[in-house]
């Protein structure tokens, strides 16, 4: 199979779709990769390090586009890339399609099959492709959390572990699944006094029994929700539906009920955000303010360390990647019902349920797609 993997040009986007080590291992199984140029680079890796591993170097994504069989991305493919796309091609890669109708639109319209990393599962009810990207998140919320709260930049003025004397941070993380309990460990690492809310209690009971010295947790109905959240300096969003739209768990209205420089850190962002007045930002201009709340909101967090990301991601990917490549699309997502869980879209039709649940779309399933 010809592989292709385009330069990333979402803004502030340094991730690739393809370490040179992935890239090894697909041509030593017989497949061409076609890496563009400099694709690598804002995660630290030369086009020298792709030849090396036997890739060739390609001047531009347009030249991907129209050579390969399948495209291996990081990002949802912006809307010139989605013009390039074509009939039969197989797109690998995030696309996050309930929160952008436009997108899903010109997918269906190229007749591509689009398999979502987001929706890829694994035997124990996991996300795995979307995992490492959520632990690398949660882990990155805190941080950036805390530089928000800093009064130059808005916030409270507040330091997450406090110092002898002076009470630490209050932190709110809504969500205990792979991103909140990174986003609490790191917070607690930090000193804050830190509260994971959920409607799990099966994931409570674990967080608990896991993490019960490090940090408090409660069940999210709507009062302890809004109570926890009136005395936080630091809400982090960690909510996750699959495939579908993040729920709105604060609404504006509530906004003036909670401490004034207070930060929100919406990581569901890519999911339509869990705050009802969370917009996408980018890291070059990540914060806003509304009704004297602040507002990190960045699409694509990981991107900011993008060496450690897209080592993680690679190593997850890679897996399903080589099995796409070695059976084409039908047989392996035949022969691995969980790969076919990320198909969303193939042949001009939709083939994940939430998302047309969430756009107003009619879907067939991923099954009957394999029979098309």
């Amino acid at each position: 199979m010809k592989i292709g993997c385009p330069k990333e040009i979402k803004p502030q986007e340094f991730r690739v779709g393809m370490t040179p080590n992935a890239a090894r291992e697909a041509v030593n199984a017989g497949h061409s990769v076609m890496i563009e140029t400099n694709a690598g680079a804002g995660a630290g890796f030369a086009d020298a390090d792709y030849v090396a591993a036997g890739a060739k170097i390609i001047g531009t994504a347009k030249e991907i586009f129209a050579a390969a069989d399948m495209i291996v991305k990081v990002k949802e493919p912006q809307a010139v890339e989605r013009a390039m796309l074509r009939e039969g091609q197989i797109l690998f890669t995030y696309l996050h399609l309930a929160p952008d109708p436009e997108q899903t639109h010109d997918l269906l319209k190229s007749g591509a099959t689009c398999i979502a990393y987001e929706t890829v599962t694994d035997d124990r009810g996991g996300l795995p492709l979307l995992a490492p990207m959520s632990e690398v998140a949660g882990r990155l919320a805190p941080q950036v959390g805390a530089w928000t709260l800093q009064k130059a930049n808005g916030g409270r003025g507040v330091l997450m572990g406090g110092v002898p004397g002076v009470l630490p941070a209050k932190v709110l993380v809504i969500g205990g699944g792979v991103v909140g309990t990174h986003a609490a460990k790191i917070s607690a690492g930090m000193g804050a006094d830190v509260t994971v809310i959920d409607r799990s209690v099966n994931r409570l009971r674990y967080l608990d029994d896991v993490f019960g010295g490090q940090f408090k947790n409660a069940y999210a109905d709507a009062a302890t929700t809004i109570e926890l959240a009136r005395q936080a300096d630091m809400i982090i969003g960690a909510v996750l539906i699959p495939g579908a739209a993040a729920p709105k768990l604060i609404s504006k209205a509530q906004l003036k009920e909670l401490k004034p420089g207070a930060a929100l850190v919406d990581v569901a962002i890519d999911q339509g955000g869990c705050f009802e007045t969370s917009r996408a930002t980018t890291h070059q201009d990540p914060i806003y303010e509304v009704d004297g709340i602040m507002h990190y909101c960045v699409a694509n967090m990981p991107g900011a360390v993008a060496r450690t990301s897209t080592q993680a991601l690679g190593n997850a990917t890679l897996p399903f990647m080589m099995a796409l490549a070695n059976k084409g699309w039908k047989k392996a997502c035949a022969d691995d019902k969980h790969l076919l869980n990320g198909l969303n879209v193939h042949a001009g039709k939709l083939t994940y349920e939430a998302v047309g649940v969430a756009l107003g779309l009619p879907t067939i399933s991923a099954a009957e797609a394999l029979a098309l």
